[in-house]
């Protein structure tokens, strides 16, 4: 166990961005234990790895058993992001922020006389709130600054007479008067300017006398203004008021690549990313319809409560999901909201690429995969896998799918497809014997090579239902055979021996249970590509065979010159006539096909 655990945490350093971002360390439960913050994530997760450590830090890396990350687009965003992580997580070996201590924020209270404060977490209680900062000293100068150019209450209130901090003018002073409420809106508002970024004319001030206390030789004054002027630089510059913008959000982004895709979900609350969420799958529809599904499915499943307003990428339809979610959906178009949606689909892109450079690595590493899996369901050694699964879309087009590994490794030239033709409706059970019917009685036929292990991806429906056309029809009775059984998340958990019929658990971490996975969503993969293709040709084929005039040979022609509706729908009438259409047919075509995009 602790080697595959080993393997597997090399595995993914080696995939580990030179970017800034946050990484979350977890335990052989999934529970985050550690959160953190990098300028280079690859280098900094690396060292808990490759260095020797004691203490705390030497019993941390004893307990990780696999990470996450998150990519930031700087290293003050990983620190932000980290402190919000820490604060949701708390986890066991975070220290600095483990129960709000430590990050301050400068709060500004709502109440008749206002004051300013440092305090150690963000309450709603209608307050201000700027920070947090992560140097606890500069956060205290600039609250000193503050507290001495624009003043508020010092004191605890109405005493009678001014307080020390009145006659010193760092105090309004409810201690002897009643001030008016505009008195503190006006220095409110000056203050939150301030520390919502508006230094430069302060800072200015604090130069101009910086330069003149070094002119008298007041060389310590001189470095007290320029300290001022750093500790404002470290805990004003860039901040945002957290109560400006308090709408719950969550964000959706994706990237698409080789029939994959990745949903990237980030959780902003009170203007901040305070978690992530992301999702790898095969796709069968278009990008924006994917996406939508995926949105929909997300907000059905417990425990999962909807924000205020859902915020994602072009094009998207957010009248229709709007009315679905009964939320309001947004395309953001610039500013900050723009930033986290590219923010977004930079994390997924990383993620899929990560997905893909894992294969590639796996693949490779296939020594002794194949005989974990053969000894694990008590069988001869073998090295030919071949794998199948169906596809369809609410019954219709149904697709099969063959799949061949050797020693661990693709062998795409041996893949195969099949057009179910024995049911017009799903049905596992007549899918499964019809493809496996259709393979093996035609390498018997050609005396083809039998492989050495076959894996249906459909449970026992499958098994079973292959079983009897291998060993009742076609008198296979020597094949192993095995399915695949999935979990809620649809991923391998375990087979199902076709022998004994039992459960087979292999080890989450050994490299035979990563092959049996690359197998799985391989073949998976393969089979909603061609499903994919053949509705895409089907679906373009019915749209052209509703116009009138357009006989087979037309459509082909169509077909073999543009290849896909949009690229049709897109042509001018010339550029039908020149591929040979006669332009008043050309003319209907482009009009038919423009009125039903439109529509």
């Amino acid at each position: 166990m602790l080697a595959n655990t080993t393997q597997h945490i090399e595995q993914k350093l080696i995939l580990l961005p030179s970017e800034p971002g946050s990484y979350q360390m977890k335990d052989q439960n999934g529970k985050i234990i550690y959160v953190g913050k990098a300028k280079n994530l690859k280098n900094r997760v690396r060292s808990y790895f490759k260095q020797d450590h004691d203490g705390k830090t030497a019993e941390l890396v004893s307990k990780i058993v696999d990470f996450d990350f998150i990519v930031t687009n700087s290293d003050k965003e990983a620190f932000l992001l980290e402190n919000e992580l820490i604060k949701k997580y708390k986890p066991y070996y975070n220290i600095r922020l483990k129960y709000g201590t430590g990050y301050p924020y400068i709060k500004i209270t709502k109440e008749r006389n206002p004051k300013m404060a440092l305090v150690n977490e963000v309450k709603k209680d209608g307050g201000f709130y700027f920070g947090p900062y992560p140097n606890v000293y500069a956060a205290q100068e600039t609250l000193r600054f503050l507290e001495k150019n624009y003043p508020l209450r010092r004191c605890n209130g109405p005493q009678g007479r001014p307080c020390l901090y009145y006659n010193m003018g760092q105090c309004l002073g409810a201690c002897f008067r009643d001030v008016p409420v505009q008195e503190y809106n006006d220095q409110i508002s000056r203050i939150k300017k301030f520390l919502d970024g508006d230094t430069k004319i302060v800072k200015k001030q604090i130069a101009e006398k910086m330069q003149v206390a070094a002119s008298s030789l007041e060389f310590e004054r001189a470095a007290d203004l320029r300290d001022q002027l750093k500790y404002i630089d470290e805990t004003v510059e860039s901040q945002r008021v957290l109560s400006k913008d308090t709408t719950p959000r969550d964000l959706f982004n994706y990237y698409m690549d080789k029939g994959w895709m990745t949903v990237e979900v980030f959780f902003l609350r009170q203007a901040r990313l305070i978690r992530q969420f992301k999702r790898t799958f095969s796709i069968v529809g278009e990008a924006d319809e994917e996406v939508s599904s995926f949105i929909q499915q997300f907000y059905s499943q417990k425990n999962i409560q909807k924000p205020r307003e859902v915020l994602v990428p072009k094009g998207i339809d957010t009248k229709a999901l709007s009315a679905v979610l009964e939320v309001p959906v947004r395309i953001p178009v610039r500013g900050e909201k723009r930033e986290l949606l590219d923010l977004a689909a930079k994390n997924a892109r990383i993620v899929l690429e990560e997905k893909f450079r894992l294969m590639q690595l796996n693949e490779r590493k296939t020594t002794g995969a194949m005989k974990e899996i053969t000894d694990a369901l008590q069988i001869p050694m073998g090295h030919r896998i071949e794998a199948f699964d169906h596809s369809h879309t609410q019954g219709v087009e149904i697709v099969s799918a063959m799949v061949v590994f050797d020693d661990g490794i693709p062998n795409k030239t041996e893949y195969r497809k099949y057009k179910i033709k024995s049911t017009d409706h799903a049905n596992e059970w007549a899918e499964t014997q019809e493809v496996i019917r259709r393979r093996y009685s035609r390498l018997l036929r050609e005396d083809g090579d039998f492989p050495d292990l076959i894996l249906m991806d459909g449970g026992e429906i499958q098994l079973h239902a292959a079983q009897e056309v291998l060993e009742d029809e076609l008198g296979l009775t020597n094949i192993p055979i095995a399915a695949m059984v999935k979990n809620d998340k649809h991923k391998t958990a375990d087979l199902i021996d076709g022998v004994t019929n039992q459960i087979v658990t292999l080890d989450k971490q050994s490299e035979g249970f990563f092959l049996i996975q690359r197998v799985q969503e391989e073949v998976h993969r393969f089979a909603i590509s061609f499903h994919r293709q053949l509705r895409s040709k089907n679906s373009l084929a019915s749209r052209l065979d509703t116009i009138q005039g357009v006989g087979p040979k037309t459509r082909q022609k169509l077909l073999r010159e543009f290849g896909s509706l949009p690229k049709i729908t897109a042509a001018s009438v010339s550029d039908l006539v020149d591929i040979g259409i006669n332009e008043k047919l050309a003319r209907v075509i482009h009009l038919s096909l423009s009125a039903g995009d439109n529509s």
